[in-house]
């Protein structure tokens, strides 16, 4: 049985200043950095991130000891603890890559101002449980990002990724400044655990309330890079390594930490759980298909990320909040690492071409190895005592992670090691994933609503639909469905063209970056032929 989230009048001085900490730490080192002193920057960042993370863990520490509590507008749970180590620890990592990769930068000591200041606004993120109070954190965590986007300030493509992103941004920032408008005339008050509490319990949510949901749904797809609006996040990656990693894995990420906060808010409304699950849905397919086109390490990086996010916004819809969280803190660490070792990737290639290739699988055995990886999930779940038919969005879930594991098969060498193998080891992960969904739902989302809607026949469909699809590419890379479906996936289906020209009427860049971005085709973009 999970504890209950109760509110104590008297919060003790030690939670409040331990979860406040974080922020305060980061903020003063910010402030405190000269513009001249670069060793000193960097040495007080350094301090800064020890502290940070050693307060980060008392916290958790006394939140084991004395269970979740919620006052002052703030919030201790094991939601927000996760998080908040997590954003410890990723942070850190990037301040000690960002010294020999920037430290002798003429703006280093900027660079690292902006690079704290963006910590700080995420962890006041974390622990607040107070709707308008996230709202003023997400967007300060959007401006100092900014900063750090336009470090390379003689980049034409970094300036205009960078005014794509701040178009983006301020339309999810006034997306969230309505709904708060919206819950407050609603329910009469901004606190987070108040408002999911009074929608749980409630039998029908006034109408402003669900406009205020769309609204914030709305704000998370905007700044989580969604399709079509997900162009800016492909972009930015002319800014700093470390900064791409940041991004990737800390920051766009907080479209899927808010939705799990206001978990029992969203769940209340279907409409919402519905669009997360169409254009995640959505997101998820057509990005995994473009990141396979693409050359650039840190662009099918990019591509990789929004088809990510679209996975955890999808799994937000089904209900599925701590296998949200989970896949939150999964690709946090795997992304940041994925950034901050692009450099090796040269080396990497040239071993692979000293590799034998191995062979390629026949069409007929990737899809066969997917249908025993289906037939013999759903047999392990009958042998666990668990009926698939009874819990549905958690074994098509299930089933997506199998299949995502089948293409590891290969041609050749021993059955075992080359088919079998390869096709356990997508059964047992697979179950173990929906293990650690089922013992931690309890924790992250106690009492949650299920969906109105039977929402997972669309993503059963269009994942197998994916499978297929990227079996055949593979068996096939000559044949005609790759040759018909390159151009449209090299060129993210056009999508992103649209919305530059939509934007760049909306909010015109300065004429030194149209011009660079005509140069570039990406205001006018040349046909693809």
């Amino acid at each position: 049985m999970s504890p209950d989230l109760s509110s104590d009048a008297t919060f003790s001085g030690l939670r409040l200043v331990l979860l406040l900490a974080p922020a305060l730490i980061l903020l003063f080192a910010a402030l405190s950095i000269a513009p001249s002193c670069r060793d000193r920057a960097w040495r007080a960042a350094a301090w800064a991130c020890g502290l940070v993370f050693v307060a980060v863990l008392a916290s958790g520490v006394l939140l084991l000891a004395t269970g979740p509590v919620v006052a002052l507008g703030l919030r201790a749970d094991a939601v927000g603890a996760v998080v908040a180590l997590l954003v410890a620890f990723v942070g850190a990592v990037i301040v000690r890559f960002s010294r020999p990769y920037l430290g002798t930068e003429r703006d280093a000591p900027g660079y690292v101002r902006s690079l704290l200041l963006t910590l700080a606004a995420v962890q006041i993120v974390v622990v607040t449980d107070h709707l308008l109070m996230l709202t003023l954190a997400w967007a300060g965590t959007s401006f100092a990002l900014h900063r750090l986007l336009t470090f390379f300030s003689d980049r034409p493509a970094a300036l205009l990724a960078a005014h794509k992103k701040f178009i983006v941004a301020r339309g999810a920032d006034a997306c969230m400044s309505i709904a708060c408008v919206l819950l407050y005339m609603a329910f009469g008050t901004l606190s987070i655990t108040q408002l999911s509490a009074a929608s749980m319990a409630a039998s029908a949510l006034p109408l402003s309330a669900h406009i205020a949901v769309l609204l914030i749904v709305l704000a998370v797809l905007l700044k989580t890079a969604q399709l079509p609006l997900h162009g800016w996040l492909i972009q930015v990656m002319e800014a700093p390594t470390p900064v791409s990693a940041l991004l990737h894995a800390g920051v766009v990420n907080l479209g899927g930490f808010v939705l799990i906060r206001l978990y029992g808010l969203v769940g209340a409304v279907p409409a919402a759980m519905t669009l997360l699950v169409l254009v995640g849905t959505f997101t998820a397919v057509v990005a995994a298909l473009v990141m396979t086109t693409r050359i650039s390490i840190k662009v099918s990086l990019a591509w990789s990320t929004a088809a990510q996010m679209g996975f955890m916004l999808l799994q937000c819809g089904l209900g599925l909040w701590s296998m949200a969280l989970l896949h939150l803190v999964a690709h946090s660490l795997y992304k940041a690492h994925a950034f901050l070792s692009t450099g090796r990737a040269v080396q990497h290639v040239l071993v692979r071409r000293l590799a034998p290739v191995p062979a390629v699988p026949s069409l007929a055995a990737l899809l066969g190895a997917g249908v025993v990886a289906l037939i013999a999930l759903a047999m392990t779940a009958w042998a666990l005592g668990s009926q698939p038919l009874a819990q549905p969005a958690l074994w098509v879930m299930a089933g997506v992670f199998a299949l995502a594991m089948v293409p590891m098969i290969r041609r050749g060498g021993s059955p075992w090691a080359g088919w079998l193998l390869p096709v356990l080891a997508a059964v047992v992960l697979a179950v173990v994933w929906s293990a650690l969904h089922a013992a931690t739902h309890g924790w992250v989302a106690p009492g949650a609503l299920q969906p109105a809607l039977p929402l997972w026949p669309i993503v059963a469909v269009a994942f197998v639909g994916l499978f297929v699809v990227q079996a055949v590419l593979l068996a096939r890379p000559q044949g005609a469905l790759s040759q018909a479906l390159y151009p449209w996936c090299y060129g993210g289906l056009f999508l992103d063209e649209a919305f530059n020209r939509f934007a760049f009427r909306l909010l015109p860049a300065p004429e030194r970056r149209q011009t660079a971005a005509a140069a570039s085709g990406l205001v006018q973009p040349v046909p693809f032929s």
